[in-house]
């Protein structure tokens, strides 16, 4: 489990086509050398395996569901993701529960400073990103999201897309600053929203004739 507070930056080295699989060399110094083979990993939000670890790089394969649904097979050498190691039991959660379990990648659509004349390196930022309608019913105001493994909190929802408050420091630390518009962004819902749904929709109750039938009406 993650809480979505990066921990680091790191930069991808290679992309390697394998037998229905792809392998990523990551340059992470400060995260790789506490890694041992086996060990998780998050890579922009994804929970990767870490493999052949040669600090400061480690290596991580991408299953094809890995491939199909995240954004990690469109990137090139040199592309900065976002890392966090996995939260030890009885630390603090200081972001929320996030499981590194990518439910789409949606798209950035703006990342602009909240004051066009502020100083960049101490400006607040508007994030605005389009989020796929399989996980629309998801989101609500004031909830929770992880975007590139960012623990963030929806601050606006219209039904299509997010608008989230950036604090200089995550804009700095992580690799939002490197993203444009049009980037495609991993997005994982709030594992404990998606519950709630999800109960929601079994426990409907429809009255049907089978339904009467079987109970004696």
């Amino acid at each position: 489990m993650f809480t979505g507070l990066i921990e680091a930056t790191g930069r991808v080295l290679s992309i390697e086509q394998r037998s229905g699989t792809m392998r990523i060399a990551v340059d992470a110094p400060g995260i790789a050398g506490k890694l041992r083979t086996g060990d998780s990993v998050a890579v922009s939000g994804v929970c990767l395996t870490a493999l052949d670890i040669e600090p400061p790089i480690f290596h991580a394969d991408l299953a094809a569901e890995t491939i199909a649904r995240t954004s990690l097979a469109q990137l090139a050498s040199g592309s900065t993701v976002n890392l966090e190691l996995p939260t030890p039991a009885g630390a603090p959660l200081g972001g929320h529960v996030v499981q590194g379990h990518v439910d789409a990648t949606g798209t950035l659509v703006s990342l602009n400073p909240v004051d066009a004349s502020a100083n960049r390196a101490i400006a607040d930022w508007w994030l605005e990103v389009a989020i796929p309608d399989t996980i629309r019913p998801f989101m609500v105001e004031k909830g929770s999201i992880a975007i590139e493994g960012i623990s963030l909190t929806i601050a606006r929802w219209d039904g299509t897309t997010a608008g989230l408050a950036i604090l200089p420091h995550t804009y700095a630390a992580t690799n939002l600053h490197t993203l444009k518009a049009g980037s495609p962004v991993n997005l994982e819902a709030d594992v404990l929203m998606k519950l709630a749904v999800e109960r929601m929709r079994a426990t409907t109750f429809e009255l049907t004739v089978e339904y009467l039938v079987a109970n004696g009406y």
